[in-house]
């Protein structure tokens, strides 16, 4: 009986990007059925991993051990009645296999005996061809297999994994995420980067309906929303009052930047980030009860004491209520002076949005390259984040052209070209000759109808680069762009 590991798990257990591993399964050097890798294949494809399988309660008991307050760990746990759940049915599947072995013992028992009756009255040649057949499974059944020591390190860790987290699969969008500590599906999911729908996140609206299509949930919150008998039979659940037990598949829609309602909230200052003269960072946190839905590279109006702005996000939506706009020092622009100046940490800000559609294309299993000139970083920032949290793309490539705001968070991307093998960061200084640049970007991709590609800047710049990146083979289709002078 094999034992199949979903390819998301797969990841975790050997330490290796999604990413990766599908080019290896492109390449034919790791063979799935279903999204599945069979544990024998695991193995084979991974003889040098180390397993260790007692990891991941190692780290559960270094967050206990540093923890001083007692939220903190239990944080790092699923919610107890999943916990429950979870060790039950790991419960029932050591039963199930005890059972089976088991049976796979008395089974052997009954071939000795028949072996015995038949050879009572055997011939000779019969006689030595079960004592043979004997001999062979007696031999066999005392060897331990070379590979069983990491087979067995491999499933334990692969339990434990279970026990400390819950696949998720979306349909029909096909999106993927773990649940892990004691998140419900739509902290989970908005943690992971996935624009599933919701309103109030706290059980009042009902707009985060969803269905389970299988695996099992348990509801780890109350609710006043009242669902009909009807939809509990099939299936519906609120994401924000659920958590898994096991790995599930949810039926739910996935928002993109037109389904994203404009709201209005009240956000508190955290921090204001000066870069340079020029440019600055506004970090905002928004209540509890009233996160802001938006999607990397969207925009937002932000405003305070009669002065307002329009400026990108440039967060990743996976960080929960946390928002970083990015804003440039201009002429006439009062809110940026106020960020410069008078705005500090608990002032409130009002903010309305989101606004725009450069967005990432989801759908879209191409590598990707980013081009940012100057201030125009902020959305490419939002945009680079959500890519990873999401786990889409094949490649990214960045491209920053220095501008008047200089590369104020250059040693950022450095930071991720050394984190991450599928992303490299070219810096480009300041230049007069921008189409010379640009020629030089372009000719570095002989094969850019492979790509796609997302450009922030001035009106301008888009599409004197735009002309470049078309004329080099680029698909028009494949040009998505975000003016920072709109």
């Amino acid at each position: 009986m094999s034992h199949l590991i979903p390819l998301s798990r797969v990841a975790k257990l050997v330490g290796q990007p999604r990413h990766a591993l599908q080019e290896m399964i492109r390449g034919g050097a790791l063979a799935t059925f279903d999204g599945m890798v069979e544990l024998d294949e695991l193995l084979r494809a991974f003889p040098d991993v180390k397993w260790d399988d007692d990891a991941e309660f190692r780290r559960v008991a270094e967050i206990k051990e540093k923890a001083f307050a007692k939220r903190v760990f239990e944080r790092a746990l699923p919610d107890k009645a999943v916990l429950a759940a979870r060790l039950t049915e790991l419960g029932d599947d050591y039963a199930a296999a005890k059972a089976l072995l088991l049976h796979y013992g008395n089974v052997l028992v009954w071939l000795d005996e028949k072996i015995e009756e038949i050879d009572e009255d055997a011939s000779a040649e019969t006689h030595h061809a079960l004592h043979a057949v004997r001999a062979f499974l007696l031999r066999n059944l005392a060897e331990m297999p070379v590979d069983a020591a990491q087979a067995q390190a491999a499933i334990a860790q692969e339990r434990i994994l279970k026990i400390m987290s819950a696949h998720v699969t979306i349909q029909p969008s096909g999106h993927e995420f773990f649940v892990e500590g004691n998140d419900t599906l739509l902290e989970a999911a908005l943690r992971n980067g996935v624009s599933l729908n919701y309103g109030c996140s706290n059980g009042n609206c009902g707009e985060c309906r969803a269905r389970v299509v299988s695996g099992e949930v348990k509801k780890v919150h109350a609710h006043d929303y009242v669902l009909k008998e009807g939809d509990k039979e099939a299936g519906v659940i609120l994401l924000c009052a659920y958590a898994p037990v096991n790995d599930v598949v949810i039926e739910a829609n996935v928002a993109g930047a037109r389904d994203i309602p404009v709201q209005h909230l009240t956000a508190k200052v955290k921090s204001v980030e000066v870069f340079n003269p020029h440019m600055a960072a506004l970090h905002i946190q928004t209540p509890r009860s009233q996160r802001l839905r938006y999607l990397g590279g969207q925009s937002i109006e932000l405003s305070v004491d009669g002065a307002r702005g329009r400026y990108a996000i440039a967060s990743c939506p996976c960080e929960d209520r946390h928002i970083e706009v990015q804003i440039p020092r201009r002429a006439g622009d009062a809110f940026a002076e106020a960020v410069f100046s008078t705005l500090k940490a608990n002032d409130s800000v009002e903010v309305e949005g989101p606004f725009g559609e450069f967005v990432l294309d989801e759908d879209s299993p191409r590598p990707v390259i980013f081009l940012a000139f100057g201030a125009g970083f902020a959305p490419i920032k939002s945009l680079v984040q959500h890519a990873m949290s999401l786990e889409l793309v094949e490649s990214m490539d960045l491209h920053w052209l220095d501008y008047e705001t200089g590369l104020y968070q250059d040693n950022l991307c450095r930071a991720w070209a050394d984190a991450l093998d599928n992303f490299t960061y070219v810096p480009h200084p300041q230049s007069d000759d921008l189409d010379g640049v640009l020629a030089a970007i372009v000719m570095d991709y002989p094969d850019l109808h492979r790509f796609d590609v997302y450009a922030a800047g001035t009106a301008a710049q888009l599409a004197q680069a735009r002309a470049h990146f078309v004329r080099q083979g680029l698909p028009a289709v494949r040009w998505f762009e975000g003016a920072t002078d709109a």
